[in-house]
Parts: structure tokens; C-alpha cells; sequence
């Protein structure tokens, strides 16, 4: 007869396999990957003219934010959405520093071994 000891998610037979037990009770690091999840989580929603509606979402998330319909605003907003969303260009500042560092005018404080 084989006894067995569980441990963290881990089965120890007497007769020196291991063997690994999967469950729900097994810490994750990372996202756990599901399609359908069992719960509702408290989810905050920002509608396109800033209102907040705090709802229940399927999903864990902390915040969703909902599409701006382009075509309702005036055309000068428009302008200035679209332009936010273009990359911003990096300006580059090149400075020219003149070296006029002359070695040969510190020699005589150098001492001669």
C-alpha cells in the first residue's frame, strides 16, 4: 500500500516519484488565460464627453474608455484630436562646443619622475 504526502502542489510517493498536481489552488505569476471568467469585477467606464459610470465588467479590468465619434465634432476639434494622436516629432538640439583646450599649456605643472 503507497501513502502519500501532499505538499504545495506537489505528491510524494513512497517509492520515490513525483508526481504534480494541477488545480485551481496553484499560485500563477502571470494572467490566468480563461475565455469565461466565474465573477463580475467592479470596472469604471468613461464615457466619449468625460462622465464616469462605475459597472460590473466580465472581465478584470480598472478602466474602459469608449470610442469618440469623430463625425459630431466641429471641424477645428477634429483637427486637433487627429493631430494629438499623430507621433510627436523629438526635437534635437546639436551644440557646437568649441574646444580650445591646450594639453601643452598645463605640462609645466606636471611633475618628472
Amino acid at each position: 500500500m503507497q501513502s502519500t504526502r501532499i505538499l504545495s502542489g506537489i505528491v510524494l510517493q513512497v517509492n520515490g516519484g513525483l508526481t504534480r498536481c494541477l488545480s485551481s489552488n496553484t499560485a500563477a505569476v502571470v494572467k490566468v488565460h480563461r475565455s469565461i471568467y466565474a465573477r463580475r469585477y467592479p470596472t469604471v467606464m468613461v464615457l466619449p464627453n468625460g462622465a464616469t459610470i462605475n459597472i460590473k465588467y466580465h472581465e478584470p479590468r480598472k478602466i474602459i474608455k469608449m470610442p469618440l465619434d469623430l463625425s459630431l465634432l466641429s471641424e477645428a476639434e477634429r483637427k486637433a484630436r487627429i493631430e494629438k494622436r499623430k507621433p510627436k516629432q523629438k526635437i534635437r538640439i546639436e551644440d557646437d562646443v568649441e574646444d580650445t583646450f591646450n594639453a601643452n599649456k598645463y605640462l609645466k605643472y606636471m611633475k618628472k619622475k
